[in-house]
């Protein structure tokens, strides 16, 4: 039986609503899907462990179920929703492996080493690196973006993914595989998303580059492109207004769900994807990346 993908999420208009940053899953209407009843694994990262930074909700939440249902233990990386990382691990639990959780900031280099440390000791290997985790505010001017706002989301968007990589490729073996999230932004900048669009674009040359860099080690890199998905992201970033007319601009009339990114994140983490690297795949509901 087939779905109609114009009407598998949520169709705007959304209710009108509000979060105080990072965001809450529990707090949003309505709930994303994160898989939880839809995805069906079949051991394609079997035996594998995983680190997946911003993993606590949205789409690092949907990568850590299906990773877990395909046999992968993970390391959730999270900063402060205690809460929604301890249901994440629940549902990585309840697919039979094991989930570990680490809070604080990847903005932080310090961090970013002791996550690929922990992952490594509790886990003995670490075979996929997914650099998930983002920040992202809206202005409408660019005077409004403070020295300190730039520099946050730069920290938090791709310096957390050089020093990460940096700490995970000493450990990683032929086979290995560092999935990136960039964004429909790397290439279609919003202008009210500056600083978020610029680290993006910043990611998909970082992750073209870096592919080339790895190859020779057997270590493959791409990125995953989201367009709009339904995330706690949106509610604690943009205005009610914005919020309500969230993914409408899409061909397919709607946001996405995080549960349609994951299997992208599998395929490149998996050997299905041993050809795959220094690649962009976009999940966007219809827009073009130009």
């Amino acid at each position: 039986m087939t779905t109609d993908p114009k009407t598998t999420g949520a169709n705007p208009p959304l209710p009108r609503q509000q979060q105080e940053p990072p965001g809450f899953t529990q707090e949003l209407d309505p709930r994303p899907d994160h898989g939880e009843q839809s995805y069906r694994g079949c051991g394609k990262l079997q035996g594998r462990a995983a680190l997946i930074t911003g993993s606590d909700s949205g789409i690092g939440r949907a990568v850590a179920i299906a990773f877990a249902r395909e046999g992968a233990d993970v390391l959730i990386s999270y900063l402060c929703e205690h809460e929604d990382a301890k249901e994440t691990a629940r549902w990585v639990e309840e697919a039979g492996r094991r989930a570990i959780l680490v809070a604080g900031d990847v903005q932080d280099p310090g961090h970013c080493r002791r996550l690929v440390d922990r992952a490594v000791q509790e886990f003995g290997k670490l075979d996929v690196l997914v650099n998930n985790a983002a920040y992202q505010m809206t202005y409408s001017e660019v005077e409004e973006i403070s020295d300190e706002e730039w520099n946050h989301t730069f920290r938090t968007n791709i310096y957390s993914m050089f020093y990460l990589t940096k700490a995970a490729v000493a450990h990683m073996k032929p086979g290995a595989a560092i999935v990136n999230t960039a964004s429909i932004n790397s290439k279609m900048p919003s202008p009210q998303l500056l600083a978020y669009a610029t680290t993006k674009g910043a990611i998909a040359n970082y992750t073209a580059g870096l592919a080339q860099l790895l190859a020779e080690k057997g270590i493959r890199v791409n990125c995953v492109a989201p367009g709009p998905i339904w995330t706690p992201l949106i509610p604690s970033t943009m205005a009610p207004d914005k919020v309500e007319h969230f993914g409408e601009n899409t061909p397919l009339g709607r946001p996405g769900q995080p549960a349609e990114l994951a299997p992208a994140y599998v395929l490149l983490a998996s050997d299905d994807g041993s050809y795959i690297s220094g690649a962009m795949i976009p999940v966007t509901g219809g827009r073009p990346m130009l």
